[in-house]
């Protein structure tokens, strides 16, 4: 595994991020506590080194499972955790959302669950439409203060939410926005127009989430499996639904099979080509191994070419619509 500098922090993070809302089966979908100990425990052997969990995955389970598996090793770790959507499918609305409250509610119970006293990188999971960015920067300062968080990052916000927050933190002199988190995969491409340059110009640290879309590079809903498809309702996922999406998959597995890898292995290391972090979400240690068989794959520069230009937006088509996040609905509709 490799290592690399994530932003202007001091942090050293292997190249590949393990994200663990399979952790756990309180969705109904999910990996058991054996099989997420044998990802867990595979991922650090090849050297992994940066965990990715929520208070909302797997309604709190995600989370207590973690703090079990990293007894006697927390310091081996960075432990990034997330709060907006609340650990239980019936949470209050005054623990949910971004407002102090359910900040300083949300990370208490965090650290309950993963049983430590400070979590490494502390994500607001999603914008909540209503608290302003100087409630949620203030809030991050108050826990800053306390040790309670060492990092504070934004995931999912829109590049000039993400802008407002890291100027506001900047000129209040408060802790620092130092890290973004986003979707991206060859299906995902728009946060190449702004957010990867945003990111980049603020020197934050980024994260780009299910490389995989969700499953569909892989090619495997291609032979009837269902997965995402429909183990999460469907949501977090990127259907094969275009001929532009068709093509991208055909030449994912055109080649995977000129190397002679798998196609989830193709997609991994084509999104670890854009200085981001990439984020697997294995939900089996099958899956996880695969997943890991990128770190090895060195796609030439004509298959760099080929993958980036059959996945290319028109630039006169409208961006698609972006995922509408709303934290008074059941918050397994608004993971990520």
């Amino acid at each position: 595994m490799k290592y690399t500098s994530f932003g202007k922090t001091g942090l050293r993070v292997s190249q590949v991020a393990l994200g663990t809302g399979n952790f756990g089966t309180g969705w109904g979908h999910g990996a058991s506590a054996e099989d997420s100990t044998a990802i867990f425990d595979a991922y650090a052997e090849a050297g992994g080194n940066f965990i990715d969990t929520a208070d909302v995955y797997q309604f709190g389970q995600s989370e207590q499972i973690l703090g079990e598996l990293l007894q006697g090793r927390r310091e081996n770790f960075v432990l990034a955790s997330k709060f907006t959507n609340g650990a239980a499918p019936n949470a209050d609305r005054l623990v949910t959302g971004n407002s102090r409250k359910a900040l300083a509610v949300s990370v208490e119970g965090s650290l309950r669950r993963l049983k430590t006293d400070r979590i490494d990188i502390y994500w607001v999971h999603h914008p909540d439409g209503v608290t302003p960015a100087e409630e949620i920067v203030r809030g991050f300062e108050d826990l800053a203060r306390a040790g309670k968080i060492l990092y504070a990052g934004l995931s999912n916000f829109s590049a000039w939410r993400l802008a407002r927050a890291v100027t506001l933190a900047e000129l209040t002199h408060v802790v620092p926005i130092a890290a973004a988190q986003f979707e991206h995969s060859l299906v995902h491409r728009e946060p190449e127009a702004d957010l990867f340059p945003a990111s980049e110009a603020f020197g934050l640290g980024i994260v780009t989430w299910s490389p995989l879309g969700g499953g569909m590079l892989t090619g495997k809903y291609r032979q009837g499996e269902k997965g995402r498809a429909e183990g999460m309702g469907g949501r977090v996922f990127q259907p094969e639904n275009s001929a532009q999406r068709t093509k991208v998959l055909d030449t994912v597995l055109a080649i995977a099979g000129e190397l002679g890898v798998s196609a989830d292995q193709i997609a991994i290391a084509w999104a670890d080509t854009h200085g981001a972090v990439p984020m697997i979400g294995p939900r089996s240690p099958a899956q996880l191994v695969s997943n890991l068989g990128a770190l090895s794959v060195e796609l030439s520069a004509e298959q760099i070419d080929r993958l980036d230009s059959v996945s290319t937006l028109d630039p006169a088509t409208p961006a698609r619509k972006p995922v509408q996040w709303a934290v008074r609905e059941l918050p397994l509709r608004t993971v990520a």
